[in-house]
């Protein structure tokens, strides 16, 4: 249940972040709200899974999560652009996503 909670805890920072962007500096009441709930339910279901997992393993992957899935947001769905060197180093921070977890006994 911990991995389930970090995850959508990860999934949840990029709603927020995605929807901070949607506020245009929070001037839009409607996304002012989705931010902060979803910053709030973040940091909830982050904290659950801090109660089973190491700090050193569940603080980057959520991070990790949150980075790659804001970045994706940002190219598929508000036309961000990225040089290819970006996208090399994108690949290798979800291998480091994915070596935290094989390389975890949790």
């Amino acid at each position: 249940m911990m991995w389930f909670y970090l995850i959508l805890a990860g999934l949840l920072e990029v709603v927020w972040a995605t929807t901070m962007k949607l506020s245009d500096g929070f001037s839009r009441v409607g996304y002012n709200i989705i931010t902060v709930f979803g910053m709030i339910l973040s940091f909830y279901l982050l904290s659950r899974a801090l109660k089973d997992l190491p700090m050193s393993l569940a603080y980057p992957i959520w991070t990790g999560i949150g980075a790659i899935g804001t970045v994706i947001v940002g190219v598929v769905f508000l036309g961000d652009r990225l040089s290819p060197l970006s996208y090399l180093f994108l690949v290798l921070l979800l291998i480091g996503i994915i070596g935290l977890k094989v390389t975890s006994s949790h």
